[in-house]
């Protein structure tokens, strides 16, 4: 379903300027919708194996040991109370709280030699999302030297060009906080605004809401019906807007981004609850859960990345319970109750659903957090943040699956064999795009990184 916000400002007059900034100038309704239209047909590269990319931020940070990378020859303090599981890979084995990513373990590769340059959330998310520190904020406001780079996501937008009616790149959730400060990171950067992604937001109680369609009070989900009343009421606010704004009047492009937001197969597209029951079952019942079902819809209809955000804040307690894998305590507790069987039932849900549905081969997925947990278990049944190793799981897109690449040491400390970086994750996700180094270069969007060439 497709929740339309209720604005308060009004005049006498009706619509008033702030009121059509927020419809005619947001990412949504405005310039860059609009723009996105008008160059859709400006693509110029030639897809990789992968047509889409399905990137799952676990944000906050999993533990290693509890679930990639387990050490069940590790002392108590260190391996947790989990056992370890089989998988169907022969001799890889994974944490016993994923059973159903077990059985599926043919189908993507593991990561264990992952590292970065920070123990600090909003320092290393900018890392995960962009491959670069540049421009970073740490919680305490401090900001790493450089520019911020744009995130991954913006990045195949622009390589991959404007080729649909769809945005290119769409994150499902919320903004990223640490301590309720927003990370930078997330759009664009020196890309610009066209390339910030569009944002939907899943609700297990009221379904998709499109947060940047806030229409003002007077234009009701009723009104809607009637386009033509609507674009009126667009056009007398952009008459009586302050023309050192610049903005256009309504043209061809703009309605055409209204129509697609309002149209009945928009509002299809959007709308999980057309599933059959039994596979949003499947999925899980959960924000994340549906969040994945809908991630599938959008590269079914050729979006080319979508990120699904785990959650808006770190915290695990943040977000009505539905937080984020920051367990400095209580991690064993809330793995087993909550993190892990959500995870193991959407993950393996996603990826048997994208199998049976043909698009596995073509549609890169990428599951990997802003850095691990501490190996060893602290005071409060926890484990704090921990750059110095972390895991990954990719598949389809050319993936090969079924193997395990790096390793850690006894401890899943540090890396000991084919040590990785955040920068190397984003080159190859550019290579499993089809974005060569040249196109990188040319576009000023290349990352330090280096593919990670066993995965193909």
């Amino acid at each position: 379903m497709l929740l339309i916000g209720r604005g308060k400002q009004r005049t006498c007059q009706g619509t008033t300027r702030r009121e059509f900034i927020q419809v005619g100038a947001s990412s949504v309704l405005g310039l860059s919708l609009a723009d996105l239209l008008r160059l859709r047909a400006s693509g110029t590269y030639e897809a990789g194996s992968a047509r889409s990319v399905i990137f799952l931020w676990l944000w906050g940070g999993p533990a290693q040991l509890d679930t990639w990378d387990p050490k069940p020859n590790a002392t108590l303090e260190y391996r947790g109370p989990f056992n370890t599981i089989p998988t169907r890979t022969a001799g890889v084995r994974i944490g016993e709280l994923f059973p159903q990513i077990a059985e599926i373990q043919d189908k993507f590769a593991i990561l264990r030699s992952l590292h970065t340059q920070s123990n600090d959330h909003g320092v290393a998310g900018t890392i995960g999302l962009t491959g670069s520190m540049a421009g970073s904020v740490n919680l305490g406001g401090g900001m790493s030297p450089g520019l911020v780079r744009p995130t991954t996501g913006a990045v195949v937008a622009r390589a991959r060009g404007f080729r649909g009616n769809l945005p290119p790149f769409i994150v499902i959730g919320g903004k990223l906080h640490q301590g309720k400060k927003a990370i930078v990171g997330e759009g664009g950067g020196p890309l610009g605004a066209l390339y910030d992604p569009f944002r939907l937001e899943y609700d297990p109680e009221v379904g998709t809401r499109i947060p940047a369609l806030q229409l003002p009070a007077n234009l009701t989900p009723e009104r809607l019906a009637d386009r033509q009343s609507l674009l009126q009421s667009l056009a007398q606010a952009q008459r009586t807007a302050d023309q050192a704004t610049n903005l256009r009047s309504i043209d061809d492009y703009r309605a055409q981004a209204l129509a697609l937001l309002t149209s009945a197969d928009a509002l299809r597209m959007f709308d999980v609850a057309r599933e059959r029951p039994e596979l949003a079952d499947r999925y899980g019942r959960t924000r994340f859960g549906q969040s994945c079902l809908l991630a599938r819809r959008l590269v079914e209809h050729g979006v080319p990345f979508v990120q699904v955000n785990w959650s808006d804040h770190v915290e695990a307690e943040e977000d009505s319970g539905d937080g984020g894998w920051d367990h400095h305590y209580r991690n064993f507790q809330i793995m087993q109750d909550r993190h892990a069987p959500w995870l193991d039932q959407a993950y393996s849900a996603l990826i048997s659903d994208l199998h049976q549905r043909g698009l596995l081969a073509t549609t890169l997925v990428v599951a990997v957090g802003e850095f691990g947990r501490s190996p060893r278990i602290n005071d409060k049944a926890g484990r704090e943040h921990w750059e110095h190793c972390y895991s990954a799981l990719v598949a389809g897109g050319g993936i090969r699956g079924g193997r395990v690449i790096g390793q850690s040491d006894r401890n899943a400390e540090r890396p000991i064999e084919r040590a990785l970086t955040p920068a190397d994750l984003a080159a190859t996700i550019q290579h499993a795009i089809g974005i060569t180094s040249e196109q990188a270069a040319t576009l000023n969007v290349r990352v330090s990184g280096r593919v990670i060439e066993e995965l193909f």
